[in-house]
């Protein structure tokens, strides 16, 4: 959860960063087909996750954080 002013509570940032792999202690999920269809398909070999409330693009083999789509609630 976040404090009003929009930022993570102490202890909670991300751990994910573009250009480094996603830690593997992530829980992950697919993105709903509704939010794929908005967004469109992800390049050729790469995929799109869910990570908390953000979506990650990443790449499929080493899994390094490409791009950030942040507070996907929004």
């Amino acid at each position: 959860s976040r404090n009003y002013d929009g930022c993570m509570p102490t202890g909670q940032t991300r751990k994910w960063k573009i250009g480094q792999p996603l830690p593997r202690n992530a829980t992950i999920y697919d993105l709903p087909p509704e939010i794929v269809s908005r967004i469109g398909p992800p390049p050729s070999g790469h995929r799109y996750l869910r990570v908390d409330s953000d979506i990650l693009l990443i790449t499929t083999g080493a899994s390094l954080v490409v791009d950030i789509i942040e507070d996907l609630g929004r």
